[in-house]
C-alpha cells in the first residue's frame, strides 16, 4: 500500500488578514455548492488513486475551517472514509483560529474524527495582534488552547510569526515563553514574508510600514531554535519544532517526498513524479469541477533531475539526507561530487553526518537556503 495524505482547502473566511495570501473568502455564499463539488471531487480522485493506497493523514488548512460547522466537517470526513481507505491512526488536523471556536465546537470536532488542532495565533501580544489584522487578542488566544485541551485534545500545535514591524528580542522572547506554558505539543514558528498582492506588501511598497532587514531576522530566529530546543521543542524542519513523537504526519509526507491529493481551490498534488493545481477562484472551482469533475489548472512532469533536487532540498529542511535512501533512489553520484563541501560544512558547524543522515544544525538552518543554492 502507498503511503497518501489528503488536503482539504476550506475557502471560506469572517476577515482577510493584512499579510496573508493563501485563497481565501469573506463570504458564506456557496457553503453548500462548495460541499458538493468536493464530494465529486473527492470521487473523481478516489476512482484513480484509491485501490493500493492507504491515508495516512487528512489537514483541513484555509481560509478558515473552523468556522465550519462541526456537521460539515463530519460529512467530509465520512465521505473521505468511505472512498479512501484511510489507516486506523491516521493523523487528522483541523486548522483553527481563536475567535471561531468557543468552549463545545472543539468537542464535536473531536466527535466526528478530529485529532489534531492547529491554531493560527500568531501573538501573544495585543499591539501585533492588532497590527496583524487578526480578530483575537492575547487572552482569547489563551483561552482557545485551553478549551481545545478540555475537549480532549492531546495534539495541539500552534503558529506564530516572528520579525513583526519594531519586535524587540524581548518582545518575541515573551512570546515563546507563553507558548511553551501551555497545554501544546508543537509550535510552527515562521519569519514575517511579504507576499506579492497582499495589504501588508503595498503597505511596504508605499513606505507606511517598514519591515526589519534579514541579520536581525536571522538572530531572531537563532533565539527561537535556542530557546524551543532548551524547552524541550525539538527542530524536525525550517519552521517546525514538536515535542519528542507529535512532529507533524501530514507536513512530514510533504517533506519526504511523498505522494499527496489537494482537494478544493488553489489545492495542490503530488503523485510519482507529476505535480498539478486547481484553480484559486471558488465560483471557477465549483464550476469546473461540475464539467469535468476535477478542478486541475495545470499541472507538471518533473525529470529526474528536477526529482533529485526535490528530494534533496525537502530532506535538508527537514530531519535530514538518509544517505541509502538518497542511493537508492538517485545513485551516488551527486553525494561524491559534493562530498568536500560537506567536508567544509561540518568543519563550520553547518551540518552534521552521524546515522547515515546528513542533517542541518541549528547553525545551518539559519542559512538553510544559501548551503541549498550551493549544492542545487
Amino acid at each position: 500500500m502507498i503511503n497518501t495524505s489528503l488536503y482539504i482547502h476550506i475557502p471560506f473566511c469572517d476577515h482577510k488578514c493584512i499579510y496573508c495570501d493563501f485563497y481565501s473568502i469573506i463570504t458564506s455564499d456557496n457553503i453548500e455548492n462548495f460541499l458538493k463539488a468536493l464530494k465529486t471531487e473527492i470521487d473523481f480522485y478516489s476512482s484513480l488513486y484509491s485501490s493500493n493506497r492507504i491515508v495516512t493523514s487528512l489537514f483541513f488548512g484555509g481560509g478558515t475551517p473552523s468556522l465550519m460547522s462541526s456537521d460539515y466537517i463530519d460529512e467530509i470526513i465520512r465521505y473521505s472514509k468511505q472512498k479512501f481507505k484511510f489507516d486506523d491512526h491516521a493523523e487528522i488536523t483541523l486548522e483553527t483560529n481563536p475567535g471561531t471556536v468557543n468552549k463545545e465546537k472543539p468537542i464535536a470536532f473531536r466527535n466526528c474524527g478530529v485529532n489534531r488542532i492547529s491554531i493560527g495565533i500568531q501573538s501573544f501580544d495585543d499591539e501585533d495582534l492588532k497590527f496583524l489584522t487578526r480578530i483575537h487578542n492575547k487572552q482569547s488566544a489563551i483561552q482557545t488552547v485551553y478549551n481545545v485541551t478540555d475537549a480532549g485534545f492531546e495534539n495541539i500545535s500552534i503558529d506564530l510569526i516572528f520579525n513583526l514591524p519594531g519586535q524587540t528580542k524581548e518582545k518575541w522572547k515573551k512570546n515563546l515563553e507563553q507558548a511553551v506554558d501551555l497545554p501544546i505539543k508543537h509550535i510552527s514558528a515562521y519569519s514575517l514574508i511579504l507576499e506579492r498582492g497582499t495589504i501588508l506588501n503595498k503597505l511596504v511598497l508605499d513606505g507606511k510600514v517598514k519591515i526589519q532587514d534579514e541579520d536581525y531576522d536571522a538572530e531572531l530566529y537563532e533565539l527561537t531554535i535556542n530557546f524551543l530546543n532548551d524547552n524541550g521543542f525539538y527542530q524536525y524542519e525550517v519552521s517546525n519544532f514538536a515535542k519528542p513523537g507529535f512532529e507533524c504526519v501530514h507536513n512530514k509526507a510533504y517533506w519526504h517526498h511523498q505522494d499527496y491529493i489537494g482537494l478544493g481551490p488553489s489545492s495542490h498534488s503530488f503523485i510519482k513524479n507529476k505535480r498539478w493545481w486547481n484553480y484559486s477562484s471558488l465560483k471557477k472551482y465549483i464550476s469546473e469541477v461540475e464539467q469535468k469533475q476535477n478542478a486541475v489548472m495545470n499541472y507538471e512532469i518533473l525529470n529526474d533531475h528536477q526529482m533529485r533536487d526535490e528530494y534533496i532540498m525537502l530532506a535538508l529542511r527537514s530531519d535530514g539526507l538518509i544517505l541509502d535512501d538518497y542511493i537508492k533512489n538517485f545513485g551516488s553520484e551527486w553525494l561524491d561530487k559534493h562530498s568536500k563541501n560537506f567536508e567544509i560544512m561540518k568543519e563550520k558547524n553547518l551540518i552534521e553526518i552521524k546515522h547515515n543522515t546528513i542533517k542541518l544544525t541549528p547553525k545551518g538552518y539559519a542559512i538553510c537556503d544559501e548551503i541549498l543554492s550551493k549544492i542545487l
